[in-house]
């Protein structure tokens, strides 16, 4: 499927500026927390676009065009909405959990309505990717997976805020950007 491997292409290159941007978190006194963890995020999210494939080759998953031009619309918009993470956070961000102490909040771009966008954009991401060609029980099992591997990713997220908010940071300083919930 074409659409799968532009996705991966995009996931590539943005493994590249993440890298990048680690980089430059680290010049600037950048403490990573979750560096164990981090390879499952990379399993999950390898483990989505293979079993897309698989299971639209193996089950014979048809495009049924009303689901899969409404998913490939939601991408669309996912991939807007990622981007704009992107641009919003700048070098900050990262697929990793990575805490610059001391840097002013951001409160622009996505994340004047959202605690983390990009985890939201992640989520539909997962969800309509393989809806795309049906791939149901691809959409079933990775967004069940990612939904327990985000509960814990947030939370360990949202603790490195903390601590950093209480080094002359703020809760949103050094915003990672990978998956998200609405901020309450």
């Amino acid at each position: 499927m074409v659409l799968v491997g532009a996705v991966c292409c995009v996931r590539l290159v943005e493994l590249c500026v993440a890298r990048r941007n680690t980089r430059w978190a680290a010049a600037h006194g950048g403490v990573e927390y979750g560096r164990r963890s981090y390879p499952v995020a990379i399993f999950l999210h390898t483990c989505l676009l293979l079993g897309i494939l698989l299971e639209v080759a193996l089950a014979h998953r048809p495009f049924v065009p009303v689901l899969g031009w409404t998913a490939v619309a939601v991408l669309v918009l996912v991939q807007a909405v990622r981007g704009w993470c992107m641009h919003a956070l700048g070098p900050r961000w990262n697929t990793r959990i990575i805490v610059i102490p001391g840097l002013p909040p951001v409160h622009h771009g996505p994340y004047r309505y959202l605690r983390h966008p990009n985890y939201t954009a992640v989520v539909l991401e997962g969800t309509a990717l393989p809806m795309v060609h049906t791939a149901w029980l691809t959409a079933v099992l990775f967004t069940s997976a990612n939904t327990v591997f985000l509960a814990y990713w947030t939370r360990l997220e949202e603790r490195a805020l903390r601590l950093n908010a209480g080094s002359g940071g703020s809760l949103r300083s050094a915003r990672s950007g990978t998956t998200g919930l609405v901020d309450t």
